[in-house]
């Protein structure tokens, strides 16, 4: 067989140039090929890397090219060299919004052609020729703009001017810097694809949430408003949360509405699950009336926005049988061959006050555009942050779209997915747009499983951001029923430190509430489904250790991210360790918790040193921050030892000694 008659590889890629020799292999970050945007938020900056390899040894060049999607010319700046074929650049993500990124790559002529003069010139070897072949190449660049005639005719002048001088002139600093102005890309090689990041505001990188019912903040026994929820903002401000969150304020139905503790059947003056949206006064873009008003709810918007909260909104995409949308879209239900429509279910939980949505239905577009409408409503009203209640049962091309919709209206529009479903679809969620997202913090309880939990969710730190909550008005887990004060004290601190965004359901949690319903990891007495009465000022609230965490949080840089987080070993498995820095490694935070509730522990803590950029023969002070205790350590290796009934956890700054004429002084 002939060479001409060898068939091409059934995978081979079409050959658009075969004088393009360089390969541009791989592109970070990158999410599943380029599929889906990496997330960073506003004043990051974005580290790219590039992986370019040529035949031979000719230099190459590179210049990362990006743009925000609103611009129409790319902006590009100089990938340098960081070894192994490895190339580095970075940028500032200055705007809200989606940038695309890709990088361009070419043999440098003129690079290479310099490098290899110098080196023969060292040598002693003759250059004449070469010489003559870097005037070729200047002559190229004086054609695409270099004002650099001049020196080529300089390098051609082989009696006027000496070898010496003439190789000085062609490896001058100056001619490279004007050879760099006009490089010859005509056979650059572009990466296969621009990929994208998408910026969003600060909070959907670090925030602390507290969730509150509206509705249980009037006075005892009756049906609070959002001028009473009002009167409990200066209270979560003083607990230096960051987003209060309100479960749905929607009118509430009335057919099949649950009674207390999820009772099938609720008696006169029970207020219903705020998760059954819907009645005659409105559905998802309407308030209960109980609550107020629209204008209500803007003032109530208004007056935390001066204590700066963010208000967060819960969008529950479900329906009571009783919502305007069952008789003005039919087809956005589905109905079973009875007639009757089947309401949500989570065996063994039933939720008959519920109708899903059908969005396998003939009219899903009409059903897509009223669902994404309701984000647009509430963000027209200022709102910014959202809940998105149960969205691993909607599907992930809704999502995609509905969510890039929205931002693309509201770029500062965040998204907290409640899906506490198997790991791949939440993942598969985060990637389709949600800011944050749930976890399985809530169960995870041994040093071995958070460890490995945390090391898991960090690998997906590009598309993944960790929300936890120690509990939620769904789920009590086991280990706070018994645990008492220390317990509460332990994943509230845990919580706060191991993420970067986590969140509380209060007042319960602060209150220690911890009576279960029998058989259900539910609390008794269930807010979900009936008005509580709350005593803020009771002495044994956890409201101070709330308020100094969040206050740590906020001063603290190092606890700002998760991409730091690093676990020291200690030789007591009670005893969890792990460390926090900032990027600039000014700021570096060690926690170490006790997981028993019940009983003093102690031990070694065996710290990375260089991680921590501490001395391995000098001393060096951990202060608690929330104790205000100072200790001074040496060595990789010290003693701890945590009363529960004290305090479950330190939570330390570390600090170096820095040593004056006089006397010693620290610095952060």
């Amino acid at each position: 067989m002939k060479t001409s008659d060898v068939p091409p590889e059934p995978n081979a890629p079409p050959v658009e140039d075969g004088r393009k020799r360089v390969l541009a292999l791989a592109l970070r970050p990158i999410v599943d090929g380029g599929r889906y945007p990496v997330k960073r938020v506003l004043g990051d900056t974005l580290e790219v890397e590039a992986d370019l390899v040529t035949d031979g040894h000719d230099v190459l060049a590179a210049v990362l090219l990006y743009r925000h999607v609103d611009d129409p010319a790319w902006t590009e700046i100089p990938l340098e060299p960081a070894g192994n074929d490895t190339w580095k650049a970075s940028f500032v993500l200055s705007r809200l919004g989606r940038y695309r990124y890709t990088v361009l790559t070419w043999v440098d002529a003129f690079a290479s052609w310099r490098r290899g003069l110098q080196r023969k010139f060292d040598a002693g070897a003759d250059v004449s020729v070469e010489l003559l072949e870097g005037a070729l190449l200047i002559d190229a660049a004086v054609k695409r703009g270099a004002p650099l005639a001049d020196v080529a005719k300089l390098l051609r002048s082989s009696k006027a001017v000496s070898i010496a001088d003439r190789v000085a002139h062609a490896l001058s600093p100056e001619v490279s810097a004007e050879l760099a102005h006009v490089p010859d890309r005509s056979l650059a090689t572009a990466y296969e694809k621009e990929l994208e990041v998408i910026v969003e505001q600060p909070l959907a990188g670090f925030s602390a949430w507290y969730e509150l019912f509206p509705r249980s903040t009037g006075p005892a026994g009756t049906h609070g408003t959002f001028a009473d929820a009002e009167k409990r903002l200066d209270y979560v401000a003083e607990l230096g949360f960051d987003i209060v969150y309100l479960p749905p304020i929607h009118p509430i139905g009335h057919a099949f509405r649950k009674g207390p503790d999820n009772a099938p059947d609720a008696q006169p003056g029970d207020p219903g699950s705020p998760w059954a949206i819907g009645a005659a006064e409105g559905g998802h873009t309407s308030v209960h009336p109980e609550l107020g008003t629209l204008d209500d709810f803007d003032h109530f918007v208004a007056a935390a926005r001066d204590r700066k909260l963010a208000v967060a909104l819960d969008i529950a995409f479900q329906a009571s049988p009783d919502h305007p949308w069952v008789k003005e879209h039919p087809t956005w239900f589905k109905s079973r061959p009875d007639g009757s429509i089947q309401y949500a279910e989570n065996p063994p939980k039933k939720y008959q006050d519920v109708y899903p949505f059908d969005f396998e239905s003939a009219d899903w577009k009409a059903l897509w555009a009223g669902l994404r409408d309701v984000f647009v409503f509430w963000a027209e009203r200022g709102i910014r942050v959202f809940r998105v209640d149960n969205p691993h049962t909607k599907p992930l091309p809704f999502w995609e779209w509905c969510l890039r919709e929205v931002q693309t209206r509201y770029p500062d529009a965040i998204f907290l997915s409640e899906a506490f479903t198997r790991p791949k679809l939440m993942y598969a969620l985060a990637k389709s747009g949600f800011s944050q997202s749930y976890t399985y913090f809530t169960w995870r309880t041994t040093k071995p499983d958070l460890q490995k939990y945390l090391e898991e969710i960090t690998q997906v730190a590009e598309f993944y951001r960790p929300n936890f909550w120690p509990t939620t008005p769904d789920i009590f887990p086991e280990h706070l029923v018994h645990g008492g004060r220390g317990a509460f004290v332990s994943r509230l601190v845990l919580a706060a430190t191991l993420s970067s965004n986590y969140g509380i359901y209060g007042p319960s949690y602060e209150l220690m509430e911890h009576v279960q319903r029998p058989g259900v990891e539910e609390l008794a007495q269930n807010e979900k489904y009936q008005l509580r009465t709350w005593d803020l000022e009771r002495p044994d609230s956890l409201r101070h250790v709330m308020a100094r965490l969040n206050q740590i949080r906020r001063a603290h840089p190092a606890l700002h991210g998760n991409r730091s987080l690093r676990f020291h070993p200690t030789d007591n498995e009670l005893l969890i360790a792990y460390s926090k820095r900032s990027p600039d490694r000014s700021d570096v935070v060690l926690c170490i918790v006790n997981l028993d509730p019940h009983h003093t522990h102690r031990g070694w803590v065996e710290l990375d040193l260089d991680e921590l950029g501490l001395p391995h023969d000098e001393a060096y002070q951990v202060h608690d921050l929330l104790s205000d205790a100072r200790f001074t350590w040496r060595g990789r290796r010290n003693f701890v030892e945590l009363d529960p009934r004290v305090m479950s956890a330190h939570v330390f700054e570390l600090r170096r000694f820095v040593r004056t004429e006089n006397q010693f002084e620290y610095f952060l």
